[in-house]
């Protein structure tokens, strides 16, 4: 991955996917204030919506995106996943759901985060992509090898020919974690799996996002996996985190567009 100074923003992008347009953006270089500052793109946490809106229009430009296109959903922590099959039609109502795929060129995939995982995957073959938001409850119920099941459904994909990134998130040694979630994440992905991590000083449970979801991205078929290690909750500077900040904090934007 690389670290990319364009219009203004800094962003992160996988110098493999030259062909496709996409960044993992940074909070810096937008016009919101206070707690917001900077490039915050989410419009539901008490910001200025014209911030937010020139916010997303910069985020747009810097990525090389038809924003006027651009496909986002309403995050509720589920595993829906919404296949973009046309255009936007102009309508304020947004899906809820955590996952996007498409095949359609020009139709920019939207999200927004704040320690929770972005997931971005690249059928070159088909060619189609995918874009999530983990969350541990996401993730203990399985997002990502989801994503990979509606990309090979709705596209046919093979599992082998899909690349993922997973991007900047709340490491598992800042995310500790109730019984109730570690248990969840045993039940799924298994005691032995690493997604789990047990404090060495006091034994508490943590969860690790980064690993639980590219096991499943493996156990699903897919090879080639890039983990964007930056944890967001120890990078205030560069992401906003939820955890870190008390939840008094904005949304940073991942985009990623055929």
């Amino acid at each position: 991955m690389e670290r990319v100074n364009r219009a203004g923003l800094e962003f992160y992008r996988n110098e493999a996917w030259n062909d496709l347009a996409h960044g993992i953006f940074t909070r810096r270089g937008g016009v919101s204030k206070s707690h917001w500052t900077s490039l915050n793109v989410g419009g539901s946490n008490g910001d200025d919506a014209a911030a937010v809106a020139e916010n997303h229009r910069r985020l747009y430009r810097a990525a090389d995106v038809n924003g006027e296109q651009a496909v986002t959903t309403w995050l509720v922590h589920s595993v829906e996943t919404i296949t973009v099959d046309r255009p936007p039609d102009g309508k304020r109502r947004l899906p809820k759901a955590d996952a996007m795929i498409t095949r359609l060129t020009g139709i920019p995939l939207v999200m927004r985060f704040a320690d929770c995982v972005p997931i971005l995957l690249y059928d070159r073959v088909t060619p189609a992509i995918g874009l999530g938001h983990a969350g541990w409850r996401g993730t203990v119920r399985g997002i990502a090898g989801k994503m990979v099941e509606a990309m090979r459904h709705s596209f046919g994909s093979e599992p082998t020919n899909i690349e993922a990134v997973i991007g900047p998130a709340i490491s598992r040694r800042n995310y500790q974690v109730g019984e109730e979630v570690a248990g969840a994440a045993r039940s799924y992905f298994g005691a032995g799996s690493g997604a789990v991590w047990h404090d060495p000083i006091d034994g508490s449970p943590h969860l690790d996002l980064w690993l639980a979801n590219q096991v499943d991205l493996e156990r699903h078929g897919v090879r080639e996996i890039e983990v964007l290690r930056i944890c967001t909750y120890e990078n205030v500077a560069d992401f906003f985190s939820h955890r870190a900040e008390n939840g008094q904090t904005g949304r940073f934007g991942v985009v990623i567009s055929l």
